[in-house]
């Protein structure tokens, strides 16, 4: 009754506000008023096993390891089982299947689908549909882990909360129902959930140290293991939006966060990830902590892998460079004036296009070294080495830009 009272009310209220506010903004309160009318329910099934598995795992393992012992069995099952349910998640689900990072054949697919069952975080089918709408819509409405409604939100009370109407949409994963993998993933997830998840750490258990550390197995390998999967997958929508850098992009909420890479399979670099989706790998750099480019990295080598999309190097300079210098015009453009930052824009634009063609001029010239003969060899050196020379300069000379534009209102300031 109230409910049917106030929402008439706050929709006037928002359509007077509206008129006069930007279309970022009215988009934003749109959303509010949307949300407002949507069902909200809860999806008693998901609230019970994601509140319910950590009391569950706590009181599990204190329980076995009094009454048992923890032996290296059960150590040993735990890591198992995390790395294989988590890589399942972290490369099978999100980089194989949502973003068609690479192509796996059907033994790589297959174990994916088997032990991304045992994550319990859904099938491939519906995991790939929320993501791919949550890359589509970031931070708008139709994301389905929105940062912007707050941190637990997006960790986990999106699952529990059920806002959907009628039956699952999964018009955006058609090419995902072609794969007899995933269809069958997603006909028996309960039952392969379970099995994979539940029953086989306990079995392995049971067939190395009988029944104590067959509970051992349930206990670590099953419930312990669940929740550290379930909420490293939950610290990437919810904490990766919230703590961290932005230097590929800052039109989300997306961050870069190292010690957050290193607890979530390198699904830490996150604002990298959201500039250059299709790309195999989070952290593009060797020293970049990564275990599931590592991973997808070493299956290539045996055929298991292949056509891997990476990111040509001059992109990932560019965003770097567009975002620092949109950062920078940010802070400088109320007090340098409409004419020279307009000059400074250019400016940023002539560097960024001589970025991109110096480094495929030393893409050229490595391929020329490759290729050239013992005579000619020194010479392709001298060129790939004046390539190089030519991106320092380009590369300094857009560090002199930036630094100009805010000694500019430095100065301006001083006057």
């Amino acid at each position: 009754m109230i409910r049917s009272i106030l929402f008439p009310t706050v929709y006037l209220l928002c359509v007077m506000v509206i008129t006069t506010i930007g279309d970022t903004e009215r988009r934003r309160i749109m959303d509010d008023v949307e949300r407002a009318a949507k069902p909200f329910n809860v999806n008693w099934l998901n609230a019970v096993f994601i509140l319910g598995t950590p009391p569950l795992a706590v009181i599990g393992g204190v329980w076995h390891g009094y009454t048992y012992g923890l032996t290296w069995v059960e150590a040993l099952i735990f890591f198992v089982w995390y790395f294989a349910c988590g890589l399942s998640i972290t490369v099978g689900y999100h980089r194989l299947f949502s973003h068609r990072s690479h192509e796996a054949r059907w033994p790589l697919r297959l174990s994916y689908a088997l032990f991304g069952a045992g994550a319990f975080q859904n099938s491939i089918l519906e995991w790939s549909s929320d993501h791919r709408r949550h890359h589509k819509d970031t931070d708008l409405e139709a994301d389905p882990y929105n940062a912007t409604r707050g941190f637990w939100w997006s960790h986990f009370l999106w699952i529990i909360m059920d806002e959907h109407v009628g039956k699952p949409d999964y018009t955006n994963v058609r090419d995902l129902q072609k794969d007899w993998v995933v269809r069958f993933q997603h006909r028996f997830i309960f039952t392969l959930g379970f099995l994979f998840g539940m029953v086989a750490p306990a079995a392995i258990g049971f067939a190395i140290g009988g029944v104590g550390t067959a509970i051992g197995g349930f206990v670590w390998g099953g419930l312990i293991r669940t929740v550290f999967v379930h909420h490293g997958t939950f610290l990437i929508n919810s904490a990766a939006h919230v703590w961290g850098k932005q230097p590929y992009s800052t039109k989300n909420t997306s961050k870069d966060s190292y010690w957050l890479a290193f607890f979530t399979f390198g699904e830490g670099f996150h604002n990298f990830h959201h500039a250059f989706q299709a790309d195999y790998r989070n952290g593009y750099r060797w020293w970049h902590w990564d275990p599931s480019k590592w991973w997808i990295r070493f299956w290539s080598l045996f055929n298991l892998n292949k056509r891997l999309k990476r990111t040509p190097k001059w992109s990932i300079e560019n965003a770097k460079m567009k975002t620092s210098f949109e950062n920078t015009a940010r802070v400088v453009a109320p007090t340098i004036g409409e004419q020279r930052l307009a000059a400074f824009c250019k400016r940023a634009e002539i560097c960024r296009e001589a970025v991109r063609k110096a480094h495929l001029a030393i893409d050229n010239r490595r391929v020329e070294l490759a290729q050239a003969t013992a005579e000619k060899r020194d010479q392709m050196h001298q060129r790939l080495e004046q390539a190089r020379a030519t991106l320092a300069i380009v590369q300094a000379d857009f560090h002199q830009l930036v630094a100009e534009m805010t000694a500019s209102t430095t100065t301006v300031v001083s006057v």
